[in-house]
């Protein structure tokens, strides 16, 4: 299957995604979505988290600001996911900073089966246990230097997990991807990085394979961050233009541009 396969399939199927994130990254994400050509519902409160979560097709958590309410509708949401099989995407926004946040995305991960977990070099390390040096919600570390932890926890969780960064790493502990596409303008536009995550989430819905979806993913939002620089690197103008981008990708330039390498783990 292509990745201009995985795109069509998205967009024929227009995926219900359901989106507990920050405050921050709400509208970006809704808009990404709608541009690639799913349909985001954001839907946090932890009275009807859970119930909503039994329609969609797929289920973002985003920890970028946790309050213990939110956390609980993460956990009744992803409990009734798990239960009908959709696939559910975490981001451990910061997971490393402070010891709040290591037990709410470690618990979160633990709870999960088959969990996609989307974050920064330095938030996956930190979910291994192995350190990270962020500086808030950013990264201070590599992606190289986070792979080891990435497969080691796919192999923990039975999952996929992908580092996102200059160079994009992707992993089910088995199979490996990195996605040499993107651009450095992306880092300049608020909560880009999170709103990936609804994209991830988006081709999921469609895809058994979960491991092809998570890269198809991670190569249509970079090949659009190329295109989108080529207009302007202004932030404003490039994120008008990022979202124009994501809307106008045909499956058939995605399949053109993509610039991806797969591998297997080293055993």
């Amino acid at each position: 299957m292509t990745f201009g396969h995985a795109l069509a399939t998205l967009r024929t199927g227009r995926p219900l995604v359901q989106n507990i994130t920050n405050f921050v990254a709400m509208q970006t994400m809704a808009n990404v979505l709608l541009a690639a050509g799913a349909s985001p519902a954001m839907v946090h409160a932890r009275e009807e988290a859970a119930e909503f979560a039994g329609l969609a097709h797929a289920l973002t958590l985003n920890t970028g600001t946790p309050e213990p309410d939110w956390v609980a509708a993460m956990e009744a949401a992803a409990d009734v996911a798990a239960r009908r099989g959709i696939p559910v995407v975490l981001d451990p926004v910061a997971a490393g900073a402070t010891a709040y946040r290591r037990e709410i995305n470690m618990g979160l991960a633990r709870r999960i089966p088959r969990l996609i977990l989307k974050g920064n070099a330095s938030e996956i390390l930190a979910l291994a246990g192995r350190g990270g040096t962020a500086r808030g919600a950013d990264s201070a570390d590599g992606v190289t230097a986070a792979e080891p932890a990435a497969i080691a926890l796919a192999r923990a969780t039975g999952g996929i997990v992908a580092v996102s960064g200059p160079l994009d790493f992707v992993t089910d502990g088995q199979r490996q991807a990195r996605i040499r596409n993107g651009s450095a303008a992306m880092t300049q536009v608020t909560a880009l990085g999170c709103a990936l995550t609804g994209i991830v989430a988006a081709f999921a819905a469609g895809l058994e394979d979960r491991f092809h979806a998570t890269v198809a993913a991670l190569a249509y939002y970079a090949v659009a961050g190329e295109q989108a620089a080529a207009a302007s690197l202004l932030p404003g103008s490039f994120a008008v233009g990022f979202l124009n981008a994501l809307s106008e990708m045909t499956p058939a330039q995605l399949d053109a541009l993509a610039l991806v390498e797969f591998d297997h783990v080293p055993l």
